[in-house]
Order: structure tokens, then C-alpha cells, then sequence
């Protein structure tokens, strides 16, 4: 059985064969889009958070394989399963270790891709579960659920600050700078000149720190950046 609305793009060019694996993937009740170049679906998925990404490699408008390389780079973390005609056990190596997840080779039987799908699309799930919810001392985050409480009673963030909260949270214990999160956080060019980074740590701190003067999860690091540590703590 199918896990109910999951949200999976389609990235296929033959428009055919698109129709007809996007026909039977909503007949088992996922919700799907389809694009049929790289460049879309590169767009479409930093842009919008799906569950599974089902890529062809041979795509116009840049491949399969560097489709997946920029997600990986950009922290995308979707399960990607390639769909290719290219069956050589070196293309397949290729694949998995730039950041795919599964690979089916055409032809293929539709009940076979049904099955890895689900089969994605469960693991993801439960390790989801698992390591998006944070038990820090006081302090709970769910990158999932969107919610943040400090001794059982709930923290309320911004967009922004969640958004900030959460970058941090899925790069603990590696130093970001200023111009890396506004880049990926806010989408700004690095060589913005802005105190925007610092005013809402600043504000994020004031919710989530018992003390700012000697903040335990957000650390600064002098002339670097920020840290998300949480060495005493356990997930």
C-alpha cells in the first residue's frame, strides 16, 4: 500500500513513459509533479520540499547526475531514485555514490518501482522521525513539526528565525559563517554588506539561551561565525 500523499517530483523527458509512471504513481495515491529538463528540476526542489525525487539521467538542460550533485551540495537530503537506460554497473556506482539512493534501470517492470518507491520512501520516513527531533536539556526541537519548547512550554520563532534555527541545528558542530547563512538562509549574494545574520541570532538566542551573556547552543567564533553545539547534550 502506498504512504498516503506523499510528494514526489518526476524528472522524466520522454514525455510518454512521464505520463504514464506520474498516471500510475497518483493511481496509488502520491501526489506528483513532473518536469522533463535538470535545470527545472533543480529549481523545483530547493525551491519546494518533496519526499522522494524519482531523476532520469539523461535529461536536457544538465543530467541526472549533476541534478543530484547540487541537491547533495545545497544539503538537499530528498531520496533520489534514478530511472536511466544506462545499466552498466559503473554508471550505477556513479549514481550512488554522488547521493542517489536506489537505482532502476529501463526497461523495468512498474510493480518493481512501485516497490522501491515505497520502499524509499518508509526509510525516509523513519529516519526522519528519528533525526529531526532534538532533546537538548531544556531544550526540544522538531525540524519536522516546526516546533521549538523550552521546559515543556512552547518557543515562538519567526519564519526566519525557524529557518535560521533549523540551518544551525543540521550543521551542529561545524562552524557557519555569516555569508554562508545568508546565503543559504536568506538566498542573499555573499558579498552583501548586512547585520542581518548577527539580529536574528541575537533574537533567536533571547528565545531558546537561559543566559545570551553565555549562550550554550549558539556559540559565536571570532571572526568565523556561528556554532551549534550541543556536546553535553544527547538527540
Amino acid at each position: 500500500m502506498a504512504i498516503a500523499r506523499a510528494h514526489i517530483l518526476l524528472v522524466e523527458d520522454e514525455q510518454a513513459l512521464q505520463m504514464t509512471i506520474g498516471d500510475r504513481l497518483r493511481k496509488e495515491n502520491y501526489h506528483v509533479e513532473c518536469t522533463l529538463d535538470g535545470e527545472t528540476a533543480c529549481d523545483k526542489s530547493i525551491g519546494c520540499p518533496f519526499d522522494l525525487i524519482i531523476l532520469d539521467v539523461l535529461l536536457p538542460k544538465g543530467d541526472g547526475f549533476e541534478v543530484c550533485r547540487v541537491l547533495r551540495q545545497r544539503r538537499i537530503s530528498t531520496p533520489i531514485l534514478f530511472l536511466t537506460a544506462l545499466g552498466q554497473p559503473s554508471q550505477k556506482i556513479k549514481g550512488l555514490r554522488i547521493g542517489g539512493d536506489d537505482y532502476v534501470t529501463k526497461p523495468f517492470e512498474m510493480q518493481e518501482l512501485l516497490a522501491r518507491v515505497e520502499a524509499l520512501l518508509r526509510r525516509s520516513r523513519l529516519k526522519s522521525d528519528v533525526e529531526q527531533k532534538y532533546h537538548l536539556g531544556e531544550l526540544a526541537i522538531d525540524l519536522r513539526g516546526t516546533e521549538v519548547t523550552r521546559n515543556g512550554c512552547p518557543v515562538y520563532l519567526s519564519a526566519r528565525e525557524f529557518q535560521l534555527l533549523r540551518y544551525l541545528v543540521q550543521n551542529a558542530g561545524s562552524i557557519c559563517s555569516r555569508d554562508e547563512i545568508l546565503k543559504e538562509v536568506w538566498g542573499y549574494a555573499t558579498d552583501t554588506l548586512t547585520r542581518t545574520v548577527d539580529v536574528h541570532v541575537a533574537a533567536l538566542r533571547q528565545k531558546i539561551e537561559q543566559n545570551t551573556d553565555d549562550p550554550k547552543f549558539i556559540r559565536t567564533i571570532s571572526g568565523r561565525g556561528y556554532i551549534f553545539s550541543w556536546n553535553r547534550f544527547s538527540k
